[in-house]
């Protein structure tokens, strides 16, 4: 793994660390609901970087699956809390 790479998910992480404080502190439940799909996000970011920096095709399938997944979970805890489920 170049520096490059090593560099990237080491940011990748600080921003996950500091998302995750978000997800802890936020005053309400909207502000939790973006902080884990921003972490979502950034999980798939790092997903995509490990892809990339090792070559594997199969991370970036994964990666495709999770923000799938991901997407579909968001919406329906953004109902959940709008009240309409």
């Amino acid at each position: 793994m170049t520096d490059i790479w090593m560099i990237t998910a080491a940011v990748l992480a600080v921003l996950i660390v500091v998302t995750l404080i978000r997800l802890y502190y936020g005053p309400t439940a909207p502000d939790r609901v973006v902080a884990l799909d921003a972490i979502n996000t950034l999980t798939v970011a790092a997903m995509i970087v490990l892809g990339v920096a090792y070559n594997e095709i199969a991370f970036i399938d994964v990666a495709i699956v999770y923000a799938l997944l991901s997407f579909v979970g968001t919406l329906y805890i953004a109902k959940y809390i709008g009240g309409e489920l």
